[in-house]
C-alpha cells in the first residue's frame, strides 16, 4: 500500500481536488493548503521551482480520510483496531524485498529537494510529514516516529527536533557508547504509516510493525546500507546518522499551539544518501504544523487511548475528541452514557491517566454532539455547576513544554482542570431534556424571497 494509491481512492470518492496554477513551494502552496483546513486533498501540478514535482496536502486533514485510509467505519471501530494493532505489532514484521521504487540520487543535495517553507519566522525550508526510523546499534532495536527536520544547514546536514521520547532515548543509548544513531527518514508515506508513527506504543514495539497490521501484511520494507529499514513505497528516502556529538541550534519553528516553538541546541543528522521515487512526477506531502492534519495525526491515537482507560472506569464511552481549540493535543470531550454520579469524575482522572499533556478534560452525556462546540458549551451551562463538579489539580506534571503558561515548562508542571457537565442521575429529565419541534419538512423545497 502506497501514498499513491491513497490519493487514487480519495479522487475516486470525490475527496481531491487539483491546483493547477502555478505557485510557489514557499509559503505559496502552504497559504493555499491552510485556506482549505478542513477541505479536500489537494494536489497542486504546477510548482514553480520544481517543474517534475507535484505537491499534496491535506492528507489526512479528517477523519474520514484517516478511517478511509485503515477502511473502519466507525470512532469505536477505529479506536479497536488501533489498540489492536499495537498489541498485534510483534506478529506483523513487514516482508524485507531487495528492490523499491527508488533509486539513489548521483548526488546529496538537500537544497534541491522540494522541502517547503511555512512560516516567516522559521530559518528555513522545514521536513514536517516524514517519519524517521532509528535504530539502537547494540540491542538492534527500532523505532519510527515523525520530526520536525530543519532546514538544511549545508547540503547533507538537517537540525532534528528530538523530544525526549523513544528515538531520542535510542540516540541517547547510542550516544553512551559513542556510536552515531542510524536512520531512515521517508517521505511521502500510506496513511497507515503516519498514523502509527505518531502512536506511542510501548519501547521496543516497533511502530512499522503496527503499520503493517494495520494493513493486513501489505507492508514491504527495504534495508539500507546503514543497517536501517525504509517503506518500499515510499516518494523519498534518505540514509543518514544522528551524530552523536554534533548539534546546532533549531528554530524557532512553529508547532501544533500554532504558535512559535522555542530556539534549542539539537542534534544534526548527516545524510549519507538520497532515494526518490522512479516514476514522476514525484510527490512531496506538505503538512502545515498547527492546522488540521497536524492535531488530528497527533491526536488521534490519543483518543484511542484515553477511550481504552476511560472504558476501564466507566461502561459505556460513546466518543472521545482531543478539540480543535486546544490544538487536537491539551482539551479533551469524552460522551458517556453515565450510570453513576461519580461516573464522570472517575472519567477525568483516567483521560489524564491516558494523555498526561491534557490540561482541561470535560466529560458530557451521550445526548451531546461533541463535535459542535456550542452543544458542549450548552452542556456546560446547564449542566455544570463548579462547587459540586470541579476537577482542579495544582502542580501536575505532564502538561505540554509547549504550553506558554505553564508552571515550568521544562518539566512540564501545571494546573489541570476536569468538568463534569452531565446532568444528576435522580434529577427530573424534564429538566435537562433538549427541545425538539416535532416535525417534519423538506427544506430542500422551502424557497427563501
Amino acid at each position: 500500500m502506497d501514498l499513491r494509491k491513497y490519493l487514487v481512492d480519495l479522487r475516486d470518492s470525490d475527496m481531491l481536488r487539483f491546483v493547477d496554477e502555478e505557485l510557489s513551494i514557499n509559503y505559496e502552496i502552504p497559504y493555499v493548503i491552510t485556506r482549505f483546513d478542513k477541505g479536500p486533498t489537494l494536489e497542486f501540478t504546477n510548482v514553480r521551482e520544481f517543474r517534475h514535482v507535484h505537491v499534496i496536502g491535506n492528507v489526512v486533514n479528517t477523519r474520514d480520510k484517516v478511517y478511509k485510509a485503515l477502511n473502519v467505519k466507525s470512532d469505536t471501530e477505529f479506536y479497536r483496531r488501533l489498540l489492536w494493532a499495537e498489541n498485534a505489532a510483534p506478529s506483523y514484521k513487514p516482508v524485507e524485498v531487495s528492490d523499491a521504487v527508488y533509486e539513489p540520487l548521483p548526488n546529496t543535495d538537500l537544497t534541491k529537494m522540494p522541502i517547503p517553507r511555512y512560516f516567516e519566522l522559521e530559518p528555513g525550508p522545514c521536513l514536517t510529514s516524514a517519519v524517521v526510523i532509528g535504530m539502537d546499534v547494540r540491542d538492534g532495536i527500532l523505532n519510527a516516529s515523525i520530526h520536525r527536520l530543519t532546514p538544511p544547514i549545508g547540503p547533507d546536514k538537517f537540525v532534528i527536533r528530538l523530544v525526549p521520547r523513544h528515538l531520542y532515548r535510542i540516540y541517547m543509548r547510542n550516544r553512551e557508547i559513542g556510536k552515531d544513531t542510524p536512520i531512515s527518514i521517508s517521505w511521502g508515506l500510506h496513511p497507515a504509516i503516519l498514523v502509527a508513527a505518531a502512536s506511542s506504543p510501548p519501547f521496543g514495539v516497533f511502530e512499522l510493525n503496527m503499520a503493517n497490521a494495520l494493513l493486513d501484511g501489505s507492508l514491504k520494507v527495504k534495508v539500507l546500507d546503514n543497517g536501517v529499514p525504509a517503506p518500499a513505497y515510499a516518494e523519498v528516502v534518505m540514509e543518514g546518522y544522528i551524530s552523536a556529538k554534533e548539534t546546532a541550534r533549531e528554530g524557532p519553528c512553529m508547532d501544533i499551539l500554532g504558535t512559535y516553538d522555542e530556539v534549542r541546541e539539537q542534534p544534526v543528522v548527516r545524510i549519507t544518501r538520497i532515494y526518490v521515487r522512479r516514476d514522476s512526477p514525484l510527490i512531496a506531502q506538505a503538512l502545515v504544523a498547527g492546522y488540521s492534519e497536524h492535531k488530528l495525526l497527533m491526536g488521534i491515537e490519543k483518543e484511542a487511548k484515553i477511550w481504552q482507560f476511560v472504558s476501564n472506569v466507566v461502561p459505556e464511552v460513546r466518543a472521545v475528541r482531543l478539540t480543535d481549540g486546544g490544538c487536537g493535543w491539551l482539551h479533551a470531550v469524552i460522551a458517556i452514557k453515565k450510570q453513576s454520579d461519580g461516573d464522570p469524575k472517575n472519567a477525568i482522572m483516567a483521560a489524564f491517566a491516558a494523555h498526561p499533556s491534557l490540561k482541561h478534560v470535560v466529560v458530557v452525556d451521550d445526548d451531546v454532539n461533541i463535535d459542535e462546540p456550542s452543544e458542549v458549551e450548552w452542556a456546560i451551562a446547564t449542566r455544570f455547576r463548579a462547587d459540586e463538579d470541579l476537577v482542579v489539580i495544582k502542580y501536575a506534571r505532564g502538561g505540554s513544554t509547549l504550553d506558554p503558561v505553564a508552571i515550568d515548562p521544562v518539566q512540564g508542571i501545571t494546573t489541570k482542570v476536569g468538568i463534569d457537565a452531565t446532568r444528576p442521575i435522580h434529577s427530573d429529565v424534564s429538566r435537562f431534556r433538549k427541545g425538539i419541534i416535532p416535525a417534519s419538512v423538506d427544506l430542500s423545497k422551502i424557497r427563501l424571497k
